[in-house]
C-alpha cells in the first residue's frame, strides 16, 4: 500500500510540474495500470483526475496522441460516477480553451462507450456497491438527470448533439433498460440487487419535465418484455415502488401516457395503487378528479388498470355521488369524471354488474340527483345521460331512467363510451328472434322492386264488384284555397280577453285570447290600467292545459305588456308575489324574467319612436335559455366601451338620454332585496332553492346596469353590494356567476366617486376577494367576470385619484 501511495504521489508531481512529454506519458501509464485496483479507485482516483484537469498543459493544445489517449483512458476506465462529476464540473467552470474541448470530447466518448450503464449497474450490484454519503449520492443523481441543462447552459450553440435532451434521455433510458436486464440475470443467478438508485434517477428526470423523452424509449420495451416474462414484471414493479414519493406523480403520468393500454399498465405497475398511498392518490384523485387536460386514452388506461383487478376496482363511486365534488369542480371536470364513470362501467361484465348492482344503483341515483340539482345546464345534461346509460347497463326492468334533452356532440360522445365492442355483448343486446315481431314478407314486382305482399282473399264474388265500384273516373274538388273556420272569434276588448282566460274551457278561445292579448293590452292603455293587477294574477297562474302553440312566449309577452303599460302597480305585484307562499319555482322564475324584459323595454330612449314589444316578443322561452347570455352581452359591450386600449384613443362615455325606466328603477330592485333572508315553508332562497337565487342575482345585475345615469343608481348599487356580500362564497357555481355579474354591473353603473365612497373601508377587502376569485375559482366564467371587475375597479381608482394612464 505504501509503495502504491508513493508511486501515485510521484506521478502526480510529475503531471503537475513536468514539461517533458516522456515523463508525462510514463506517469499516465503508471496510473492507468492501477485503474483495476479497488484501493486505488477508492482512495486516489478522484485526486488523480483533479490533477489531470488542473495541470498546466491541460489548457493548451497537446499534439501528443499518446498523452491524449492515456488522458482519455483515465476518465473512461475509472469509476464512472467520479469521472462524470468532475467532467461536468470542469465544463461548467472552464472558459473557452483546448482543455474545455478536451473535456467535451471525453464526455462524448463517456456516453458513447456505455459508461452510463456501468454507472447505474455499479449502484445496483449489492455486492459491489460502495457506501456513499447521501450528499454524494444526491449529487450524482442530479448530474445524471440534468446533464443536458448543465452542458447547454455553458456551451450554448456549441453544444454537441449527444448532450441535447432529445439524444441524451433516450440514451439514459437505454442504459436503464440494460441495467434492468442485468438485474434480471442476477436474480436468476440468486444474487440480490437494489434498484433504489435507478428509481431515483428516473424520478429526478421525470420531475424535471423529461418524462415523455425517457418513456418514449423505456415504456414500449418494458411493455414487450413484461408480456412474456413474469420476472420482468416483478423487476419493473419494484422499480416503480422505489421511486421517491415526490416524483411519483410525474413518473406514473409519463408512464401511462406512453403505454398503449390498460393491460400494459397493469403488467408494469401491478398493485402499486393498493400498496402505495401516493400512487393511489395520483391515480384515483389527481388523474381522475383534479386534472382534466389528459387525453381520453390515458383515462381509458387508468380505468382499465383499476378494473383489471378486484382489489383495484373502485368504480368512482365516491366521486360520482359526492355533491361537494359537483359544486367545487368546473364543467370540464364534470365531463371528464362522467367519461371516467361510463368507461369504468363499460369494463364490467354481466356477472360483475349483478354482484355490484346495489352499489351501482345507489351510485347512479345519488350522482344523478346531485347533477340535476345543479344550475348549470351542461352538468344537468351530463347527469341525465350518465343516469340513462347506467340504468340501461343495470338492465333494471320497468325502472330504466329516461330524460328529455337535446342531443349534441358532447352527449353523443358520452353515449358512445358505453358501446360494447365484444361479440358477446353485442349478442346479449340483440332482440330475441323468437319473440320479436316478424316483418311482412315481400314479393318481387314485375320491375324487380320489392313490395309488401298482401294477404290472400277469397276471389269468390270480389273481383267483379271492386271493378264496378271504382271511383277513379270522378274528378276531385279543388280544396287548396279552403281555410278552417274558427268556431270562436278572438276577443276585441281587454275585459273580454281577461274573462276568456279566466273561465273559458274552450281551447280554441283560450289560444285566440293569448294571441291577441299583448296587442289589446298595449293598444287600450286606460282599460289595461283598470284591470292590470287582476290580469297579471291570471297570467301568472295560467297553465298550458291545452298544449297551446308558443304558449310560454305569448304569456310572457302579455305579462311584459302589462308591466310596461301600468308600471308601478304591476311591478309592485310581481315583487310582492315573488316572496309569497305557494308559488312554484317556475312561477318565481317567470316573474324575474318578466321584470328583466320589462326593464329592458323601459330603458329604451324616449326620443326613439316606440316600436312596441317586437324585440322582446322574440325572447326564447325560459326552458330553452338556462344561461344568461343575452343579458351578459349587454354588459360585455358596456365593459368594452369602458376599456381603453393602446392606439385606439379614449372611449366616449355613454350619453345620458331620457327613458321610462330611470324614474321607476327603484321599484324594480329594492323590493326584490326585501325578504331574501327569510325562509318560508315553500321557498328557501338561501337554502335549497339556489336555482332561483342564481337567476335573481343575474336579474338584479341587469336591473342595476339598466339604471345607469338614474338618480337612484348610487343607492341601488349600495343595496346590491350589501346583498351580494352576504352570498359571495356560495357553493353553487351559478350563484357565484350571478354574484360576479352583479358586481360588474355595479362597477359599470355607479359613478366612480360614489362607488369609492360607498365601498369605503371595504375597498381593500373587496379587491382582495375579487383577486382570489380571479385566481382560484373553479368556474371559468366567475374568473373572467372577476378579472373584468378588477379592471373596472382599478380604472375607477386611477380616475378618482387622478393617476395618469401609462398607456401612451
Amino acid at each position: 500500500m505504501e509503495s502504491m501511495q508513493l508511486q501515485v504521489g510521484s506521478c502526480l508531481r510529475t503531471l503537475s510540474t513536468s514539461r517533458d512529454s516522456g515523463e508525462i506519458v510514463h506517469a499516465l501509464r503508471t496510473l492507468t495500470r492501477y485503474l483495476k485496483d479497488g484501493e486505488f479507485t477508492r482512495l486516489h482516483y478522484t485526486r488523480v483526475i483533479q490533477v489531470l484537469v488542473s495541470a498546466h498543459w491541460f489548457s493548451r493544445s497537446c499534439e501528443d496522441e499518446e498523452i491524449n489517449k492515456l488522458w482519455d483512458e483515465m476518465f473512461l476506465r475509472g469509476p464512472p460516477d467520479q469521472a462524470l462529476l468532475l467532467l461536468l464540473d470542469t465544463i461548467s467552470s472552464t472558459g473557452e480553451s483546448a482543455g474545455l474541448e478536451q473535456c467535451v470530447s471525453v464526455l462524448e466518448k463517456f456516453l458513447s462507450a456505455g459508461r452510463l450503464q456501468v454507472l447505474l449497474w455499479s449502484r445496483c450490484d449489492v455486492g459491489g456497491a460502495c457506501s456513499d454519503s447521501p450528499q454524494l449520492r444526491e449529487t450524482v443523481i442530479g448530474h445524471l438527470a440534468a446533464l443536458p441543462s448543465i452542458t447547454c447552459n455553458h456551451l450554448h450553440t456549441n453544444t454537441p448533439d449527444a448532450f441535447l435532451p432529445q439524444r441524451y434521455y433516450p440514451l439514459l433510458a437505454a442504459s436503464i433498460l440494460d441495467t434492468l436486464e442485468k438485474t434480471c440475470h442476477a436474480l436468476r443467478a440468486g444474487t440480490d440487487c437494489s434498484l433504489g438508485f435507478v428509481a431515483q434517477v428516473l424520478g429526478k428526470v421525470c420531475i424535471q419535465g423529461y418524462s415523455s423523452q425517457i418513456f418514449e424509449t423505456l415504456a414500449p420495451r418494458l411493455s414487450s418484455l413484461t408480456r412474456v416474462d413474469p420476472l420482468w414484471q416483478r423487476v419493473t414493479q419494484r422499480l416503480l415502488e422505489k421511486v421517491p414519493e415526490r416524483c411519483t406523480e410525474c413518473v406514473i403520468t409519463g408512464l401511462i401516457r406512453s403505454l398503449s393500454g390498460a393491460a400494459a399498465v397493469s403488467r408494469l405497475m401491478g398493485n402499486l395503487v393498493v400498496t402505495n398511498k401516493k400512487a393511489q392518490f395520483v391515480l384515483t384523485h389527481k388523474l381522475l378528479l383534479q386534472q382534466y387536460h389528459h387525453p381520453t386514452q390515458l383515462l381509458k388506461s387508468v380505468l382499465g388498470y383499476l378494473a383489471l383487478d378486484s382489489e383495484r376496482r373502485t368504480l368512482l363511486k365516491q366521486v360520482w355521488c359526492n355533491s361537494s365534488a359537483v359544486k367545487h369542480t368546473c364543467v370540464e371536470q364534470q365531463l371528464y369524471v362522467s367519461k371516467a364513470l361510463l368507461l369504468c362501467v363499460a369494463l364490467l361484465n354481466h356477472s360483475e354488474i349483478q354482484e355490484l348492482r346495489q352499489e351501482m344503483l345507489q351510485c347512479m341515483l345519488g350522482g344523478v340527483q346531485c347533477r340535476l340539482d345543479s344550475n348549470i345546464e351542461r352538468i344537468r345534461r351530463m347527469g341525465m345521460v350518465v343516469g340513462e346509460c347506467l340504468s340501461h347497463r343495470l338492465d333494471t326492468p320497468g325502472s330504466q331512467l329516461k330524460f328529455q334533452y337535446e342531443a349534441d356532440e358532447e352527449i353523443r360522445e358520452l353515449k358512445s363510451l358505453m358501446e360494447c365492442t365484444s361479440v358477446e355483448d353485442d349478442e346479449e343486446h340483440q332482440p330475441d328472434s323468437s319473440t320479436s315481431l316478424q316483418p311482412e314478407p315481400k314479393v318481387e314486382g314485375s320491375a324487380g322492386q320489392s313490395v309488401p305482399s298482401k294477404p290472400e282473399t277469397s276471389e269468390t264474388g270480389c273481383g267483379s264488384d271492386s271493378e264496378l265500384d271504382s271511383d277513379d273516373d270522378l274528378t276531385p274538388y279543388d280544396m287548396s284555397a279552403d281555410h278552417e273556420k274558427n268556431k270562436s272569434a278572438p276577443p276585441r276588448y281587454v275585459r273580454d280577453c281577461l274573462e276568456a282566460l279566466m273561465s273559458s274551457d274552450d281551447a280554441e278561445r283560450v289560444e285566440l285570447s293569448l294571441q291577441v292579448a299583448e296587442g289589446l293590452l298595449r293598444k287600450n292603455v286606460k282599460a289595461t290600467q283598470e284591470v292590470s293587477v287582476q290580469f297579471s294574477k291570471v297570467l301568472l297562474h295560467l297553465e298550458d292545459r291545452y298544449n297551446t302553440l308558443h304558449f310560454h312566449t305569448l304569456r310572457q309577452n302579455a305579462m311584459v305588456a302589462l308591466t310596461v303599460t301600468d308600471i308601478k302597480p304591476v311591478v309592485d305585484y310581481w315583487t310582492t308575489e315573488f316572496y309569497s307562499l305557494n308559488y312554484s319555482l317556475r312561477q318565481r322564475l317567470d316573474i324575474l324574467e318578466v321584470l328583466a324584459l320589462s326593464a329592458q323595454e323601459l330603458s329604451e330612449p324616449i326620443t326613439k319612436k316606440h316600436a312596441g314589444a317586437q324585440p322582446i316578443s322574440a325572447v326564447t322561452a325560459l326552458e330553452q335559455c338556462d344561461d344568461i347570455t343575452h343579458w351578459r352581452q349587454i354588459v360585455e359591450k358596456r365593459i368594452q366601451s369602458k376599456t381603453r386600449r393602446i392606439g385606439k384613443g379614449g372611449s366616449q362615455p355613454v350619453k345620458a338620454t331620457p327613458n321610462r325606466y330611470a324614474p321607476v328603477a327603484g321599484f324594480f330592485l329594492f323590493p326584490l332585496l326585501r325578504n331574501y333572508d327569510r325562509p318560508q315553508v315553500t321557498f328557501d332562497l338561501l337554502g335549497s332553492d339556489h336555482l332561483v337565487l342564481g337567476r335573481l342575482l343575474h336579474t338584479l345585475g341587469l336591473l342595476m346596469h339598466l339604471a345607469i345615469n338614474a338618480p337612484v343608481v348610487s343607492q341601488m348599487g349600495r343595496a346590491l353590494l350589501d346583498f351580494v356580500w352576504a352570498v359571495r362564497f356560495h357553493t353553487d357555481q351559478m350563484v357565484r356567476r350571478g354574484v360576479m355579474f352583479a358586481v360588474c354591473a355595479v362597477f359599470l353603473s355607479m359613478p366612480g366617486e360614489n362607488l369609492l365612497i360607498e365601498l369605503g373601508d371595504d375597498l381593500m377587502e373587496t379587491r382582495a376577494w375579487l383577486a382570489d376569485v380571479a385566481e382560484n375559482d373553479c368556474d371559468a366564467d366567475c374568473r373572467n367576470l372577476a378579472v373584468q371587475s378588477l379592471m373596472l375597479l382599478d380604472k375607477n381608482l386611477k380616475t378618482q385619484l387622478q393617476i395618469p394612464d401609462m398607456e401612451t
